[in-house]
């Protein structure tokens, strides 16, 4: 089935129906829809060395992401690969998982030369990314999975970590509890850095009971909240920035009978618990978006880029909620 036979039934012409199949953004999205349709019930499959040969494109897309960060098993950022690799097959573009063990910029530049993608998305951003500050000198075209220090001139996706933690400090507030602990991981992403930051900003006057940066586990929060319970002041209210350390520190308040009743210890923090979880326990929940909306949100932004968009024009921030316990 060629294009052509798709244009003649549907009226169009044939290079309105070539632009859409290949992800150009000058189609009108109800046009690109029933060609779309019209094209998957046909059976209709593109030949792809063709159309690098008409395109000068990989029709790839590579995900540089460091192996050894904890997100990369995570459940959440696994939805998100998924979501975000179906909304690219639907232009025909490949995901390609690229492991930088060391966020080496010089694997980059052999990446870039090689002519393999069409675009990049540098995942695990940190505050004085070497990645992106090459990729910027390249003028390759690329999206961050979060911002860095340097100029924003780049185009990136990511959530209000600052905000997300302000929102729980000040519901914890808000109960009347003034000793909030904060059990933190000790990676180097510009993520972890401000969902401290936040908070440390919403405490405001009041002094930070205490603040933990360590791996981001469930035996290091079993660990450091084992520790906190054996102080003489055991804190009220316990944040943590990542739910495998939400999971730990819940167990350890069911061990010393502070999950429930008089002497509970409030239990917040980003994601709230694994959902393979083994306690059912109630957590204040800081929410993101759905992985798979993400996922989606990423793929069009990359598409865009790959047809031409400004990156400065591609920069997206949503914002957390809190969930609270039912």
């Amino acid at each position: 089935m060629s294009l052509k036979a798709i244009a003649a039934v549907l009226g169009l012409s044939v290079t309105t129906v070539s632009r859409a199949l290949n992800g150009y953004q000058d189609v009108a999205p109800e046009t690109r829809k029933r060609i779309e349709e019209e094209a998957q019930r046909r059976g209709y499959r593109p030949n792809a060395a063709a159309r690098r040969l008409k395109t000068g494109r990989a029709n790839a897309v590579g995900l540089v992401y460091p192996i050894n960060s904890s997100p990369l098993s995570g459940s959440d950022f696994s939805d998100m690969l998924l979501a975000l690799d179906h909304h690219l097959a639907r232009y025909e573009i490949n995901l390609l998982l690229l492991a930088d063990k060391q966020q080496s910029p010089s694997n980059l530049t052999r990446l870039l030369r090689s002519g393999a993608v069409d675009a990049l998305i540098v995942g695990h951003t940190t505050p004085e990314d070497s990645r992106l500050h090459t990729l910027l000198q390249t003028n390759f075209r690329f999206l961050a999975l979060g911002r860095s220090d340097l100029p924003s001139t780049y185009a990136w996706f990511d959530v209000d970590h600052l905000a997300g933690s302000q929102l729980a400090v000040s519901w914890s507030l808000a109960q009347g509890r003034q000793r909030i602990a904060w059990l933190g991981s000790n990676e180097n992403s510009t993520q972890v850095r401000d969902r401290r930051q936040g908070y440390l900003t919403a405490l405001g006057e009041v002094a930070p009971y205490a603040m933990a940066a360590v791996a981001p586990s469930r035996r290091a929060g079993y660990h450091q909240t084992r520790e906190w319970l054996a102080d003489v002041s055991v804190p009220e209210v316990i944040i943590t920035d990542c739910a495998a350390l939400a999971e730990g520190a819940a167990v350890v308040l069911h061990q010393a009978g502070r999950a429930a009743g008089e002497g509970a210890i409030l239990l917040a923090g980003w994601e709230g618990l694994p959902r393979d979880a083994i306690l059912d326990h109630p957590v204040v929940a800081i929410r993101q978006a759905a992985p798979y909306k993400a996922g989606e949100q990423v793929a069009e932004m990359v598409m865009q880029l790959i047809n031409g968009a400004p990156p400065e024009t591609l920069q997206t921030l949503w914002q957390p909620w809190l969930q609270l316990p039912a």
